[in-house]
């Protein structure tokens, strides 16, 4: 954990459920911290800053493009 750096927060376990999935297909190391926490006691998750992201500093351009192409997906339009 000592190279791991915090690249994003959230604030229910719901908002990442994709995001883990895509990073343990590519095989990325990483950890959401307080996830635990956050899904015994969800009102806690502001009070304790969120559930953090943390990955491997040599991964973040990986994983920041995942998280971008989340944000701004290009092929879903709505009917």
């Amino acid at each position: 954990m000592k190279d791991f750096i915090v690249i994003a927060t959230y604030t229910y376990p719901y908002e990442y459920t994709i995001l883990k999935l895509l990073l343990e297909k590519e095989g990325i190391a990483h950890v959401f911290e307080n996830e635990t926490m956050v899904s015994v006691s969800p009102f806690y998750s502001n009070a304790i800053g969120g559930i953090k992201l943390r990955i491997h500093q040599k991964d973040y351009k990986v994983v920041k493009s995942i998280i971008e192409q989340l944000d701004h997906p290009s092929d879903l339009r709505v009917v």
